[in-house]
């Protein structure tokens, strides 16, 4: 009775292994892609490379892969991403954080806060977008860009192509904001000396590259400190994603009360967030010597491209078409918010901790 169960598993588990072999081998190749520098010299990390390129794949060329590969791929897309954040945390130290003290919590946690409440209620309220749309395009601006969307795509388990537009909207205006912002404040336009300009560039910017190309532009200090910010923000990950959590478990509780029906849905206890934090307490003791942490944030960052790529695979243009218009509005306000608001929530704290 066995043997036919384990002849029909070995080709499913080979299948699955072909699937994840053939998404690093595709992360490989956007990897490359991404270190030339007309790619590096935007802001485009392998993650947002990798959604792009995957998302050709699985609409110009999906037949060309066997079914069975399927499965590896999603396994890419759902359990390697899980782990991939988790191991986000060894870019993060308390150390880094304390440097910029109370203003840099403080505009980290305004700033996440406010951009998260605002996008959501914008983007279900006004715009008429899906539950998860909204919070993921939120989440992407808030928080820190591609890795918080993959994050939050996780713990709400929405489908790929919800993820892709919310980091299609991380990449046109984090773009955006990397060569606007320099210029900007060249030209004398936002009146903010260098603790003011880090505090900006580092709340505000989507991704942490992008946040680095546009503060050199700047000064070394105004990096240094804009760097710090952005990681606090990174930080925030995990409160974030445990309080989205609750409200979820919620959510699902008031549903099934109101249909009469028993609730089966535990507390979304996000687990790979609460290894992201003991890897940031891992990172903070210093138990590792930093030549091993430089190694495993390079293999975490092609675990991420590999998760991302496998998210575009996945992805439909079809069913991005129906919300796109949609979404990229979303984007928008919420991108003019982080530079309006942001700049009144910069010109708030340094006024209170000048």
């Amino acid at each position: 009775m066995s043997t036919p169960t384990l002849t029909h598993a070995l080709p499913s588990t080979r299948g699955q292994l072909n699937g994840v072999l053939f998404v690093a081998l595709f992360a490989a190749a956007v990897t490359s892609i991404a270190s030339l520098p007309a790619i590096a010299g935007l802001g485009m990390s392998p993650l947002i490379v990798g959604i792009v390129a995957g998302a050709i794949y699985g609409n110009a060329l999906r037949d060309g892969m066997p079914e069975s590969w399927a499965a590896g791929v999603n396994f890419s897309a759902r359990k390697l991403l899980r782990i991939a954040v988790a191991f986000f945390g060894l870019r993060v130290s308390l150390q880094e954080i304390a440097q910029v003290g109370v203003p840099g919590l403080v505009e980290s946690v305004a700033i996440v806060v406010s951009t998260l409440v605002i996008g959501t209620w914008v983007g279900m309220k006004v715009l008429k977008l899906d539950r998860d749309t909204a919070i993921l395009t939120a989440a992407g601006s808030a928080i820190c860009g591609a890795a918080a969307v993959l994050a939050f795509e996780s713990t709400l388990q929405s489908k790929p192509h919800k993820s892709a537009m919310a980091v299609g909207s991380v990449v046109l205006f984090g773009t955006l904001s990397m060569f606007l912002y320099p210029v900007v404040y060249n030209a004398g336009w936002l009146h903010l000396d260098t603790l003011g300009a880090g505090l900006f560039f580092g709340g505000t910017i989507h991704e942490v590259a992008q946040v680095v190309g546009a503060a050199s532009n700047v000064s070394p200090e105004a990096t240094h400190i804009a760097t710090i910010v952005k990681m606090t923000r990174v930080m925030l990950l995990v409160p974030v994603l445990l309080v989205l959590g609750v409200w979820l478990n919620r959510a699902a509780r008031s549903a099934a009360h109101e249909a009469g029906q028993a609730v089966t849905r535990k507390l979304a206890v996000p687990w790979f967030a609460l290894g992201f934090l003991a890897l940031v307490v891992v990172n903070s003791l210093h138990v590792l010597p930093e030549a091993a942490t430089h190694a495993v944030n390079t293999l975490d960052t092609f675990a991420l491209t590999m998760a991302m790529t496998a998210l575009g695979i996945e992805t439909r243009v079809s069913q991005i078409r129906q919300a796109g218009p949609r979404a990229l509005t979303a984007g928008l306000i919420i991108y003019l918010w982080l530079v309006g608001g942001g700049l009144a929530i910069t010109w708030a704290v340094e006024r209170v901790f000048a």
